[in-house]
């Protein structure tokens, strides 16, 4: 879909709001953080979205989710 920037708040009618966090004309990908649903990544293309009314929320930094825990951090874990 041409017209859209990064930035840009958008609403998709599966996922609700978001905000365009990516666009890439190489690989033909935009990726969207959405307010409930995180961030997805669309094929530019066929991806279907309108522009939304009014501003989008603050964005908070995501963590990702914790890997398993090493076996030296283990060690150095005293018992309860």
């Amino acid at each position: 879909m041409k017209g859209l920037a990064e930035g840009q708040y958008i609403k998709h009618s599966q996922y609700g709001l978001g905000v365009i966090t990516e666009t890439d004309a190489d690989t033909d990908r935009t990726s969207i953080d959405f307010d409930l649903y995180g961030v997805k990544t669309f094929v530019t293309s066929i991806m279907v979205v309108e522009p939304a009314e009014g501003t989008p929320p603050p964005r908070s930094k995501r963590r990702k989710k914790a890997g398993p825990r090493s076996a030296a951090a283990k060690k150095t874990e005293t018992p309860k």
